[in-house]
């Protein structure tokens, strides 16, 4: 390999590092705001919060320009290829975790019902620690090329979905309505659960015509409004 190649890989797993490592900071943030049990968070949390978001949002473009540039310059050997192609698609969904780290932030700040949100915050809490667990595992399973971590934590995948059921059915049983209400909420839940899913095909849907802009026009057009951007 040389010595340029292997400094533009390099310097694609740094940038990765640093990526990773940010997103389990501002999860440890987030950690800490729920261990709390409060729906109000400080203002000088809130704004590194924002902060961190804004950092991601460059991280994932500069990791994918770098990435581009190694392959068109240095013809990366296969091996070398899959491990930055892997970054590039880390990235993505760590950039996503980030998105849903902040969109739980402004949830929680939104509640009405304090007295409720107190006592569930244990439960909440320990789906948060356990999700927290598999993204650290499944970050050690690409640093530390252990496919066993990696394993593990897509076999936990359905432990959270469960985790998520048990939370809502027993928020809704704690809050003191009639049977007929609780019926009637669980319903809501299923039916905001398929137009949630309908949303992520739509979502999957702008990413492609997304990749598609970038792959005719050359124009990145993550984080951008549509309006914002000149394709001709």
């Amino acid at each position: 390999m040389s010595l340029k190649k292997e400094n533009a890989i390099n310097d694609i797993l740094k940038n990765f590092e640093k990526f990773a490592n940010l997103i389990l900071q501002q999860l440890d943030i987030l950690k800490n705001i729920i261990n709390s049990g409060k729906i109000k968070v400080p203002e000088d949390v809130y704004q590194q919060i924002k902060k961190n978001e804004k950092e991601f949002d460059k991280f994932e473009i500069n990791i994918s320009e770098k990435i581009i540039n190694t392959i068109v310059l240095y013809n990366p050997l296969a091996s070398d290829l899959r491990k930055i192609m892997a970054c590039y698609r880390m990235s993505i969904d760590l950039e996503r975790i980030g998105d849903s780290i902040f969109n739980i932030i402004n949830f929680i700040v939104r509640i009405k019902e304090p007295d409720l949100y107190a006592k569930l915050k244990n439960l909440i809490f320990h789906m948060l620690l356990f999700s927290i667990n598999m993204v650290n595992k499944s970050l050690i399973s690409f640093t530390n090329s252990d496919i066993e971590y990696a394993i593990w934590t897509i076999k936990k995948d359905e432990v959270v979905d469960e985790l998520n059921h048990k939370l809502l059915k027993k928020a809704i049983k704690k809050s003191n309505i009639t049977e007929e209400t609780q019926q009637v909420l669980f319903s809501y839940i299923n039916i905001k659960e398929i137009i949630s899913n309908i949303e992520r095909i739509a979502d999957h849907a702008t990413n492609i015509a997304e990749a598609s802009i970038y792959a005719l026009e050359g124009t990145d057009m993550r984080h951008k409004e549509i309006k914002d951007v000149d394709l001709h």
